[in-house]
């Protein structure tokens, strides 16, 4: 009878032990999927905010517009509201606004050609620029042999027949750029050397909303390097840090507006002083969730802006 009941005891304690395990188990899983359906809930609201945010984006450009019109003012500027980050408390959880004018950049399809025979004054321009930034000239013929029709490679570009040894192999687009993230697969173009360029070039511009060959360059918000790019004599750093000072309280409306700018003939229907096109880079959190949403937006003063590029990530 002892080990009757001794052997008994031994199955109970089996027992429970199982069923402790399995409960452990259980609530574990539990836990887990109640945790994976919050954090879905979540992360589809963050994604939610952050589109919301493009059209939040939309509206402070109209709003700017708008603003400029009552005022007769035919020029756009870093002091007005868009530049300026926008965040946004939206009870379950916020939303973050950044913009960006692409006309204050160099376009690279500008400065690039389908034959190899850009207008000089953008490809001077882009020679200059990378010298300013302290990079390498090799870029540039990378990506004319990227962006031209042909399949011969300049001395120190890259032609398909260099993208098809590479791991995995691709091709040369031989086409207009279609985003600047393109930049990436072209020889050279590193994460670090995407990074000094991006607030200084975009492909967005040329033949897209005006019908212009090549895209003008808001002298408003180009930034300081792109400035001292313009031109290799007369844009000192004297008349670049005037330009920057000039522009702090009012918009520059004609190359007259800073003194010495008007002897820069060259830049006549080269530069601009409004923008046209603009990126804006929205990003909701909710939570740990955090989703973003880019767009690249043209005619933002029309009743239904032009969508040039969207992505979410």
């Amino acid at each position: 009878m002892r080990g009757e009941r001794g052997f008994a005891l031994v199955i109970a304690l089996i027992v429970t032990t199982l069923l402790v395990a399995l409960l452990v188990e259980f609530v574990g899983e539990v836990y887990v999927d109640t945790s994976h359906s919050h954090n879905f809930v979540a992360s589809q609201q963050a994604g939610i905010l952050a589109e919301s945010g493009i059209a939040g984006g939309v509206a402070l450009l109209k709003a700017s517009a708008a603003m400029r019109q009552a005022q007769g003012i035919d020029a756009s500027s870093l002091s007005e509201m868009w530049a300026t980050p926008f965040n946004y408390d939206a009870g379950v959880g916020t939303v973050t606004i950044t913009i960006e004018d692409e006309s204050g950049k160099l376009d690279l399809n500008s400065a690039t050609s389908d034959t190899g025979a850009p207008d000089i004054f953008y490809v001077q321009t882009a020679e200059r620029l990378v010298k300013q930034l302290q990079l390498s000239h090799d870029l540039l013929d990378a990506a004319s042999d990227w962006r031209d029709l042909d399949d011969t490679p300049r001395p120190n570009g890259a032609e398909t027949s260099y993208y098809s040894t590479l791991k995995p192999p691709y091709q040369a687009h031989n086409g207009r750029f279609n985003t600047f993230e393109e930049l990436g697969l072209v020889k050279g173009f590193t994460p670090p050397v995407l990074t000094k360029l991006r607030s200084c070039l975009t492909v967005y511009g040329s033949e897209l909303s005006s019908g212009r060959m090549a895209a003008q360059i808001n002298i408003n918000t180009a930034p300081k390097e792109l400035l001292a790019a313009l031109d290799d004599k007369l844009m000192t750093g004297d008349m670049v840090n005037q330009i920057l000072e000039y522009r702090k309280t009012k918009p520059i409306k004609t190359l007259n507006d800073v003194a010495g700018l008007e002897k820069l003939v060259q830049l006549i229907g080269k530069v601009s002083f409004k923008g046209s096109i603009y990126r804006i880079h929205a990003e909701g959190k909710v939570g740990e969730s955090v989703s973003v949403a880019e767009a690249v937006v043209s005619n933002v003063e029309q009743p239904k802006p032009t969508v040039l590029y969207w992505r979410e990530y």
